[in-house]
């Protein structure tokens, strides 16, 4: 990887390493959003927005998607790039990668709070010795996943969605002998 890439791969980390910019990132994946609603729907202020999508554009991890006037002013909106991302696998042992690892927990136990009593949903824990090619079909469908839920993102509270929570961490492990 050249040190303009590397570089890029660690400011993305960086920038994801931070529980409001997780939520922004999934926010902004079904809707366009200037930093004015995306602050209303995140609970926090407009300029602690503004600050958090500066971040994530500089990152590469959004885009502008057009202006509109507001007060006499201009806002931008933006959206998320999920699918113009090359896919997570951080460097191991990286320190940001960590972070944006433990970050990723934390919303997950955060979100905890909202999970919808009785409904469907799927959990799993599993540390096991798979053959590569089982470990490959695995990530394949772990990708298939993610992208079918991003391509179907709507914004937030549309006529006929759930809000719904899809949380995946999966790696090879060290042996641990």
């Amino acid at each position: 990887m050249s040190l303009a890439g590397e570089a890029t791969g660690i400011r993305r980390l960086r920038a994801t390493a931070h529980p409001l910019r997780l939520e922004m990132l999934s926010l902004l994946t079904g809707a366009a959003l200037s930093a004015a609603e995306a602050a209303r729907e995140l609970n926090v202020t407009q300029a602690n927005a503004s600050y958090h999508l500066r971040l994530l554009h500089k990152a590469g991890l959004i885009e502008e998607a057009g202006q509109e006037r507001v007060n006499g002013g201009i806002a931008k909106r933006y959206r998320a790039l999920w699918d113009r991302q090359e896919p997570r696998d951080p460097v191991h042992g990286d320190a940001d990668a960590d972070a944006e690892i433990r970050t990723m927990l934390d919303v997950a136990t955060a979100r905890l709070t909202q999970r919808r009593r009785g409904t469907p949903g799927h959990y799993t824990d599993a540390a096991l010795w798979v053959e590569a090619d089982v470990w490959s079909a695995v990530l394949e469908r772990l990708a298939d996943a993610s992208r079918l839920l991003h391509e179907s993102a709507r914004p937030p509270r549309s006529e006929g969605t759930v809000h719904a929570n899809l949380s995946v961490l999966a790696f090879s492990m060290e042996d641990g002998r």
